[in-house]
């Protein structure tokens, strides 16, 4: 890396200095692993959070695990993790992932919830994987606060945490400084919408693309989507997608999928509900803002373009969809995501 390269050395020339003066240190997120906790989660942090991204050119985070013991026994024993930081490693944190465990009657760490609580009073963002809720919840951080949770679980929370406000219909809640997601694979979703939320669309869909995972899944959707075996083959959804993400600028209604799919517009809503999770016209519409931001992320400034190229319609429709989705103005989002903020 650059920053450690610059650190390495003595002396800068004036194109190393100037250099410097431009860069920021990567935000740095620290994963604490605990006794039992979940691989799959362990990985999905990884995946998203850890790996260099030499597609983009740069990469998006620094990324540590750490960890209370020198020797941490995975989930049901199929593992012993070695060789990662101390659990000191959490006072860097800008992004604290904390521990989730499936015995979420076991009390965690003193040492860990003593980690949770400093990130949180000096500001760090925290983020809870499925049981991860219950993690910030013992830390004392979520009282009044929004969270969700394995739908599994939904009863022993509500009994054991009743001041928090529990949504357990959901795959993710975003509660501004601490986030949770419902269960393993949702833990994907939320990961890419944190990086969304700090790199862009554009980025996030280049994670998701590397990672083969769709990045259509937000946050409000259900945790449990109803797939029923089948009568006839199953007959994928995607063949349409992909036709319609072709042609966002252009006029397309439900109807007009429905079509395309040769079935019922109700039919349309029945299969939309069961593979994705989402009504046709809420997915559309999420394309269409993706799109949008997109544009705005490679340097498109003239609004009216955006909004009919990403088929939003009108700069009006274009301004309260992307503020309705990333809290900013079109000229807000520019600044922070654009072509000169890389």
């Amino acid at each position: 890396m650059a920053q450690e390269s610059s650190q390495a050395s003595g002396m800068s020339g004036p194109s190393e200095a100037k250099d410097a003066v431009h860069a920021s240190p990567l935000h740095r997120v620290v994963v604490i692993v605990d006794e039992n906790s979940n691989p799959f989660e362990l990985g999905c942090a990884t995946e998203v959070f850890g790996l260099r991204r030499p597609e983009l050119g740069r990469d998006l985070y620094d990324f540590t695990l750490c960890a209370a013991e020198p020797n941490i026994l995975m989930r049901d024993g199929f593992f012993t993790l070695t060789g990662v930081a101390g659990i000191e490693a959490a006072d860097t944190a800008d992004t604290l992932i904390v521990p989730n465990r499936p015995d979420t009657d076991v009390p965690r760490r003193p040492e860990v919830l003593d980690a949770i609580r400093r990130a949180h009073a000096r500001g760090a963002r925290l983020v809870g994987f499925c049981s991860g809720a219950y993690t910030l919840a013992e830390a004392g951080v979520m009282e009044g606060r929004r969270a969700t949770a394995h739908w599994q679980w939904a009863g022993s929370f509500r009994s054991r945490f009743p001041g928090v406000i529990l949504e357990p219909d959901v795959l993710f809640v975003d509660d501004g400084d601490i986030l949770t997601a419902a269960g393993s694979a949702a833990a994907l979703d939320l990961g890419l919408y944190i990086v969304r939320r700090d790199h862009g669309a554009e980025v996030a869909n280049s994670v998701s693309r590397r990672l083969v995972f769709a990045a259509h899944r937000d946050g409000g959707q259900r945790q449990f989507v109803e797939r029923p075996v089948p009568d006839v083959p199953d007959e994928s959804l995607a063949p349409l997608l992909a036709w319609a993400q072709e042609r966002l600028g252009e006029p397309l209604t439900v109807a007009g999928l429905a079509a395309r799919a040769a079935v019922s517009p109700a039919t349309l809503h029945r299969r939309f509900r069961a593979e994705l999770g989402t009504t046709p016209l809420a997915w559309l519409t999420g394309e269409r803002v993706t799109l949008a931001r997109r544009l705005i992320e490679r340097g498109e400034e003239r609004l009216d373009v955006v909004a009919r190229t990403s088929g939003l319609g009108t700069t009006a429709n274009l301004r309260a969809r992307l503020r309705r989705d990333t809290g900013l103005s079109p000229s807000a989002y520019r600044r922070r995501f654009g072509p000169a903020a890389v």
